[in-house]
């Protein structure tokens, strides 16, 4: 009897683990299901940004090279407003899918949550990390009139300038809460200068002023600048990322010029919404990563200062929450703040 009463014992234990696995790979097989299947219709890119600027360029030219590894069209959709948080947004709200997609950047993802009081977005729980597309310094730009005048050759003798003639300079950005306003906020703070701030509705107008020698410098974005290096229509003084870029290799960073603790740089890449599968995932950022090392991408990116390589979505999401770390710094000591 005892061991009757024990056998069945067994087998309803038994009976229960083949229940809950079965359970629990029913409950896994849609997602793998998914991650399998994916993409099954065409997948919506929205690019936060006004089109014709780096990051839809770059969004359409990848665009079509996923097309062909993901067997569906990548729709790129312009949606900006709000510094990009109206796109970053729109993808932060979509189905936990897979199918949409936005090309986030520094601004979205690492200044804004500490720049606006009321960001409608958790740049970290709202996102699923995809893989960087590029990073890009900028460059801190001189009036070539000012330069001559003053003579100006490096960073350490704007310094001194500064330091001589308090509140005399003036320097332009696209605006407050800008890469370009943080940039010159930094530098304030860390070469202990005293210069007023020009905000500007954009880096193209805030680029003319400069020329115009309305402004006497600004933290421009590298690619956009260095038409007008090259021309000599003005005078490169340093790159703001730790190292120096291959697009203009014998210009110095901030930090070899000698303010130390300056290491600030323009990214962006690709994002899905927050909570889709793996697999999903996964697939997205193999497509993507192939398409970056396709010789024409890569060459466009270096067209734009880059040499950015894939990563991993792990390693993406590592970066993102790093840069999160470093512009709640900045941010505070630029004493930018937007609603």
């Amino acid at each position: 009897m005892m061991q009757s009463r024990r056998g069945a014992a067994r087998r309803a234990l038994l009976a229960g683990a083949v229940a809950l696995a079965a359970t629990t790979l029913s409950a896994g097989a849609p997602a793998l299901a998914q991650g399998a299947d994916f993409p099954t219709k065409p997948l919506r890119f929205v690019v936060p940004y006004p089109p014709g600027g780096p990051l839809d360029t770059m969004a359409r030219m990848l665009a079509e090279k996923v097309r062909g590894s993901l067997g569906q069209p990548v729709i790129v959709e312009n949606r900006a407003g709000a510094g990009g948080n109206i796109g970053a947004d729109l993808v932060a709200k979509a189905p936990a899918d897979g199918y949409t997609l936005v090309m986030g950047a520094v601004a979205t993802h690492a200044i804004n949550p500490w720049l606006f009081a009321n960001l409608p977005y958790d740049p970290v729980k709202d996102f699923a990390p995809v893989t960087i597309v590029a990073s890009v310094p900028n460059v801190l730009v001189v009036n070539k009139e000012f330069a001559e005048k003053n003579n100006i050759a490096k960073l350490a003798d704007l310094i001194a300038y500064a330091k001589k003639n308090p509140g005399k300079l003036n320097y332009g950005s696209g605006g407050n809460g800008s890469a370009g306003h943080l940039s010159g906020e930094l530098l304030k703070a860390r070469a202990g200068i005293k210069v007023e701030h020009i905000p500007y509705q954009g880096a193209a107008p805030a680029q003319l002023a400069l020329l115009a020698g309305q402004s006497d410098f600004m933290f421009d974005n590298l690619a956009a600048s260095a038409p007008l290096i090259k021309d000599g229509k003005v005078k490169a003084l340093a790159v703001t990322t730790a190292g120096r870029s291959s697009l203009l290799p014998e210009v110095p960073t901030v930090e070899e010029s000698g303010v130390k603790g300056f290491d600030l740089g323009t990214w962006f890449g690709v994002f899905t919404t927050g909570g889709t599968p793996a697999p999903v995932v996964a697939k997205l950022n193999k497509a993507y990563a192939d398409a970056m090392r396709q010789p024409d991408v890569k060459q466009r990116l270096l067209t734009m200062g880059s040499e950015a390589a894939p990563m991993t979505p792990e390693a993406f999401a590592a970066f993102v929450k790093n840069e999160m770390t470093k512009y709640q710094e900045i941010v505070k000591i630029s004493g930018a703040s937007l609603n």
